[in-house]
């Protein structure tokens, strides 16, 4: 008999809280040791986040995975020192299990499709580390490591694999859950390990996975080393990693406060974030606010006021409200962006922090600014943003108006808005440090076989442009008088509202990643493309489908169609 998991519908979803704290963790633990820094799997299977399953063996669920994107997010900014993470396991025998399958069989689709992007988010943030930050990973895998248990050590830049005639690694989601590796698997595979297609294919096709030396052959592994060798060899290797990092000695980072954040009916409140509910055009208002006041006079002032700082303190917020959009609202089907605040002051901050991107901590910011930017991108959300008098999308926030699916810009004022016309402001940041996943900026994205175009952009950074010359330029979709705005924004909503959400999001996602392909690319586009399609299939998720069938001693009952 199959167990009821009870996550709620699709309609009704439960509210997801985003925010920790290493106090409250319930999975992971995090120690410390000079330049490295352990951080041990060793999940509570009383503590998952919904009733009807219990988180054996290391699986892991979206409460889970919260724990760890936050260890991963205060390494960065709390822990300069850290330059090499173990990530290990606490469980004797079981390194990780790989997501929760009880879990995953009673889960409504939109949570499953959003859980594996949010874990896929995560393990990009952890080679994000690694390649940006100076702060690079190892997995010490001291048991079983099945599905997105060896995804996870895949998103490492070394793993080691003990070697004690148990631990394993496999990828089974497809012999055994008709389902794929849903957070990266595959890919990683292939295109970072670079394992031959044939054995990749192998590999996934086994249920009992690979150990030993020939994990080593076939690179599924670094290295394998006997158990009374493992922590000797983990310490030698964690500590060799850490001498390539550029990250500081003697320094302390600054702590991560936990997020306020403010529900008033259909209103939340953030720090210089204001979000605006609209459940009858199924709409989400999110208007972003400049710093309060001017920039940090020196680089010290800046990390005295820690995440408190207006760019950082912003990030969290919106960092926040695009998740809590995503799996608490999921028929809020278009983000509205809007910003306000007084234009040279965004522009003195975005000028500050190009000032002092090679610093630590301001680097961090910047690179937390292109993941949370990333984030937006991959939005199964219409996104729009509206530049209206009091708008201040310049440099860094000006990059908004690129990552969304239209812009509409105001010409001129509104009749009894004694506010001046709204301009927008070009800056370097938008020509290099806030990169896609497909490794290129948004205006080289936008403007791809259109290099004219991109050299005028770059001209104009520092000039404040009004709606016809941004228009002119190709940086806003359309220009609109006052007479015609509110008509046109009007019609603009309900249009979008009345089509099919499915067309639209694969519409969007297929609009948005011109250019080159990159690992990241593929895991957003073509892997979370397919697994959405699996995850509604009888196959995976009927009442004869490997997914309810797993456990049961019952054999799945598969439609032998290929579609």
């Amino acid at each position: 008999m199959n167990t009821q998991v009870s996550i709620p519908a699709e309609d009704k979803p439960a509210c997801i809280d985003f925010r920790t704290h290493p106090e409250r963790y319930r999975h992971w633990k995090l120690s410390f040791s000079g330049a490295v820094a352990e951080l041990m799997m060793v999940v509570d299977p009383s503590a998952a986040m919904f009733d009807g399953y219990e988180l054996k063996l290391n699986s892991y669920d979206i409460g889970v995975d919260i724990e760890l994107y936050d260890a991963i997010q205060r390494l960065r900014f709390e822990h300069p020192e850290v330059k090499t993470v173990v990530l290990t396991s606490g469980t004797s025998g079981m390194f990780c299990a790989g997501a929760n399958i009880r879990m995953l069989a009673g889960a409504a689709h939109g949570h499953k499709v959003n859980f594996c992007k949010f874990t896929n988010e995560t393990r990009n943030a952890i080679e994000d580390a690694a390649r940006f930050s100076g702060q690079r990973y190892l997995a010490a895998i001291n048991g079983t490591a099945a599905g997105g248990g060896y995804e996870l050590a895949l998103a490492t830049d070394y793993i080691i694999l003990m070697d004690d005639g148990n631990a394993a690694v496999s990828l089974p989601e497809v012999p055994l859950l008709a389902v794929l590796p849903g957070t990266g698997g595959l890919t990683r595979l292939v295109d970072k390990r670079k394992v031959r297609r044939d054995l990749a294919d192998v590999f996934s096709t086994i249920e009992e996975g690979m150990k030993g030396p020939r994990a080593v052959e076939w690179r599924l592994v670094d290295e394998i080393v006997p158990t009374s060798k493992m922590a000797e060899r983990v310490n030698e290797r964690a500590s060799e990693m850490a001498l390539s990092s550029d990250r500081p000695e003697g320094v302390v980072g600054k702590e991560m406060a936990e997020l306020d954040c403010r529900v008033d009916g259909d209103e939340l409140h953030y720090p210089f974030l204001d979000v605006k509910l609209n459940r009858v055009l199924r709409t989400a208002e999110l208007t972003l606010q400049g710093p309060a006041g001017e920039a940090p006079a020196d680089l010290a002032a800046a990390l005295e006021s820690g995440d408190q700082f207006w760019p950082m303190a912003l990030l969290k917020a919106l960092d926040n409200a695009l998740l809590h959009l995503r799996f608490n609202e999921p028929t809020l089907g278009i983000l509205v962006f809007k910003t306000e605040g007084e234009s040279n002051r965004v522009s003195a901050f975005d000028e500050f922090l190009r000032k002092h991107a090679e610093h630590w901590w301001i680097r961090e910011v910047l690179l937390y600014a292109k993941r949370t930017f990333k984030r937006l991108d991959v939005t199964s959300r219409t996104t729009l943003a509206l530049i209206e008098p009091g708008s201040c999308f310049v440099g860094l926030l000006a990059d908004l108006l690129f990552a969304v699916d239209r812009s509409y810009m105001l010409e001129g004022q509104f009749e009894d808005d004694e506010r001046p016309a709204p301009v927008i402001q070009l800056s370097a940041s938008n020509f290099g440090i806030l990169p896609m996943s497909n490794d290129i900026t948004r205006l080289e994205t936008r403007f791809l076989g259109e290099v004219q175009s991109l050299d005028k952009a770059r001209s104009q950074c520092g000039q404040s442009l009004d709606a016809d010359a941004a228009y002119e330029a190709g940086l806003v979709t359309f220009a609109l008088d006052d007479i015609d705005w509110e008509e046109e924004i009007r019609l603009l909503l309900e249009e979008r509202a009345s089509f099919s959400p499915d067309a639209l999001i694969g519409m969007e996602a297929n609009l948005r990643f011109a250019g080159p392909e990159t690992m990241e690319t593929k895991i957003f586009g073509r892997l979370t493309a397919w697994q959405n399609w699996i995850f509604q299939r009888p196959n995976a998720v009927g009442e004869n489908g490997a997914l309810r069938s797993y456990g049961t001693g019952q054999q799945p009952k598969y439609d032998q169609q290929r579609v």
